[in-house]
């Protein structure tokens, strides 16, 4: 967010906090992209902040609470609602202290995701389907003004490739659940009682190849009934769809140009390298 956004982001944070009852006299920002993500302090509560017109705390609020209730390995809300203050929606969970143990092992990784997606089944929210996502891509590489310094030959290769890529995976018949979206490391928590879950804006439906394929190579190693050859696709267009988002004008990603640049040549040479 810019830093008024922010500020004004901080504050309705800290004010939502002081509704409910909650000491908050300090916000610390932990992450800052479209979605401030604050600290609030002395009462230790994590608040994720948006613009209302971001309009995706209801949905993820409603699957997080489901998936609590059925015990899935999953960030728990302090309270199980949206808060609107100043044009923001607030969400309010339990703030976990980091734990410096070794990275989370793959098979637990995969334990961990295999245990969200039986959770996941039994959720029955409308949730947008993964082509819907690829579709956003694909409009943002279509609109030039969106994306003016992506060039003509990347911009056909990249539009080509997301188009490709969803008619396989798409066409490729497996079964389709909900999903996480976007199950990669950053939105997997270590935690004192083991791996947690957040972040769930981005779920939709789709085959577990598509989340699988956000997680680290050697967890689809341990996942039980995965199509690698599918999984190879949707790694390769997991890798289309975040490089497109880096040649957004507005993308606020660190260091997101050089990022854009170096993905769409691993994409030429023919996408994640083979396990």
């Amino acid at each position: 967010m810019q830093a008024d956004e922010a500020h004004r982001a901080r504050r309705a944070a800290v004010s939502i906090a002081a509704s409910l009852g909650l000491t908050a006299h300090h916000a610390t920002v932990l992450h800052d992209s479209n979605k401030l993500t604050l600290r609030l302090q002395p009462c230790d509560v994590l608040a994720r902040v948006a613009p209302a017109t971001h309009q995706g705390a209801l949905l993820e609020v409603r699957i997080a609470r489901r998936l609590a209730e059925a015990g899935c390995p999953v960030a728990t809300l302090i309270a199980p609602e949206v808060f609107v203050r100043d044009d923001y929606e607030v969400t309010l969970w339990t703030y976990y202290e980091p734990v410096t143990t070794p990275a989370i092992r793959a098979s637990d990784y995969a334990r961990a995701l295999e245990h969200l997606h039986a959770g996941m089944r039994g959720v029955d929210l409308p949730t947008p389907h993964f082509t819907d996502r690829v579709a956003e891509a694909q409009a943002l590489v279509a609109d030039r003004d969106r994306t003016p310094r992506l060039a003509d030959a990347d911009r056909v290769f990249l539009a080509g490739t997301l188009d490709r890529l969803r008619r396989a995976v798409a066409g490729s018949g497996r079964p389709e659940q909900l999903l996480h979206g976007e199950p990669h490391p950053g939105n997997l928590l270590r935690t004192a009682t083991g791996p947690l879950f957040i972040d769930f804006e981005t779920c939709c439906r789709g085959p577990i190849e598509f989340d699988l394929a956000h997680a680290p190579d050697e967890v689809g190693d341990h996942y039980p009934g995965v199509d690698h050859h599918l999984l190879r696709d949707c790694r390769t267009l997991m890798l289309a769809m975040i490089t497109t988002w880096r040649w957004d004008r507005d993308d606020l990603f660190p260091d997101g140009h050089r990022l854009g640049v170096e993905w769409l040549s691993e994409l030429r040479d023919g996408g994640p390298p083979l396990p």
